[in-house]
């Protein structure tokens, strides 16, 4: 699997995911239909063009969603026994249709399981940022993880 083990994390490494995403509106539309989210911030350019930004911002829920999706190939795929919480949650800029997100993962903490030994919980930083470097988002996550075998 291409995800690492709980031994293998270090405490301090970041890091910096190839993977990149350009989100579109059909994005931002799907997802906040799927989840019967009808704010008109994501959902009504007409609504949107008279609020703070002036055009539609992205569901902060896809972005958060985006920012731990794209870490996944490089730290639990395969690996993980399940997300225990996210915690931390920040939105210091907008996200636009167009936007290209790209993120960072450093790892914060680890350690052995209390009521399960044969396991350990890693805690990561998430941080995505748009095509121009500002940050968009972050998010402290915590996740149970297998030892290597």
């Amino acid at each position: 699997m291409a995800g690492l083990w709980f031994d293998e994390f270090v405490v301090g490494h970041v890091f910096e995911h190839d993977v990149r995403r350009t989100i579109t509106e059909a994005d931002n539309m799907l997802f906040s239909n799927m989840t019967l989210n009808p704010q008109p911030l994501h959902i009504d350019h007409a609504f949107a063009a008279k609020a703070k930004f002036g055009k539609p911002l992205v569901n902060s829920i896809f972005t958060l969603g985006l920012m731990i999706g794209i870490s996944v190939s490089d730290t639990t795929l395969g690996t993980t026994i399940g997300n225990l919480g996210m915690s931390e949650v920040k939105f210091p800029h907008p996200v636009f249709h167009g936007d290209t997100i790209s993120v960072t993962t450093e790892v914060v903490a680890k350690r052995i399981s209390k009521s399960r030994p044969s396991q350990g919980i890693v805690t990561f930083l998430h941080k995505g940022f748009n095509q121009d470097g500002v940050l968009i988002g972050e998010c402290t996550r915590a996740a149970l993880m297998s030892k290597k075998p």
